[in-house]
């Protein structure tokens, strides 16, 4: 149904359109008595076999939502029925900002693919905090922290600090994101020291807390190996608990859709199918270098359960979804629940 009548439908509109379109049909879903128990048994898998704990986290699958889908934790809870493991929210910023003007948001139909330059368009970490004072406990959240877009480089490290003292009691861990394209000087926050700097204040800050929650820094998919190696060195020195691998990507090489189109697009981060490659090679090096005691996360152009599973074979203890799940449905996350069960057996 999704991929003739749903998204068909949906694709008539901007994506942006779509998506608020999209909450608001399952929103209102929901409402009627038997709407729940309609998507869960449609969508819905549950099973001891699929349960995975790591870094004193249980997740009742391997299957997340990544951050960006849900920016705002607006509608999470109502996704959860769709048979997610996991969802990932932001990235939210210290103050609320509306983002980069719109359009966008793009879709690359013939490469199944998206580019966003989004900009950490959020309500503001306050406004998420008290959202999540209302979350249900069985739901295993993260959340996604970055720096207001007019925050100088310099006094980066403090509005992650903010970010992570006022989510601390709220989520189960957090993922560091210094790797979209679409904030001014953000990919710089990789380079060792000032990467050095920040999870080094987040460690210690995590100190003063009674639990620990797992800190993840979320990478982008066009470091080279010799950044990669390097920044597996600071991951290490700074004793943070694993990756986010990856973000979206400024290249576009090997594309379908015509440079012409892509051109008028202009910047922005992609994703989708044309990142499944290099994304899946990036979490075997991150894995061989880290080893086994790290946790990996595995997002980029997972749009099939071979997908999923390559990335799981490469390294990703768990992985995440979002332009396949906008390109395929919600029938992607039970599809990759089935075919892990049927590994377990």
């Amino acid at each position: 149904m999704y991929q003739y009548i749903v998204k068909p439908l949906l694709f008539l509109f901007t994506p942006e359109k779509a998506h608020h379109i999209s909450i608001t049909i399952l929103n209102v879903f929901l409402i009627f008595p038997f709407g729940k128990n309609v998507i869960r048994k449609l969508f819905f898998i549950e099973s001891a076999s699929l349960k995975l704990t790591k870094k004193n986290i249980t997740f009742p699958n391997k299957v997340g939502l990544a951050a960006g889908f849900d920016k705002n934790g607006s509608f999470y809870k109502s996704f959860q029925h769709f048979g997610f493991g996991f969802f990932e929210l932001g990235t939210v910023t210290p103050i609320a900002q509306p983002g980069n003007p719109k359009p966008r948001l793009f879709r690359l139909p013939k490469d199944e693919a998206l580019i966003n330059r989004m900009g950490f368009n959020n309500d503001g970490v306050d406004a998420l905090v008290e959202r999540l004072k209302k979350r249900p406990y069985n739901i295993v959240i993260g959340g996604n922290i970055g720096k207001n877009k007019n925050t100088p480089e310099e006094d980066a490290v403090n509005d992650y600090l903010i970010c992570f003292r006022k989510l601390y009691n709220y989520v189960d861990y957090f993922a560091i994101n210094v790797s979209s394209p679409n904030t001014p000087g953000l990919r710089n926050l990789q380079d060792k020291e000032p990467l050095t700097k920040l999870l080094n204040a987040l460690k210690k800050e995590g100190s003063t807390f009674s639990v620990t929650r797992p800190i993840l820094l979320k990478i982008a998919p066009d470091l080279s190996k010799e950044a990669i190696v390097e920044i597996v060195d600071v991951i290490k020195e700074t004793g943070i608990d694993g990756v986010i691998a990856t973000n979206t990507t400024i290249s576009r090489e090997h594309l379908k859709t015509s440079s012409t189109e892509i051109s008028a697009i202009g910047a922005g981060g992609l994703s989708g199918k044309p990142l499944t490659e290099k994304s899946t090679e990036i979490i075997s090096q991150l894995r061989n270098l880290l080893g086994d005691s790290y946790l990996i996360m595995g997002v980029g152009g997972i749009h099939s359960a071979k997908e999923a599973s390559a990335k799981l074979a490469a390294g990703a203890d768990v992985v995440q979804l979002y332009t396949g799940f906008i390109y395929e449905g919600p029938s992607l996350v039970k599809k990759i629940n089935k075919s892990l069960l049927k590994r377990k057996v």
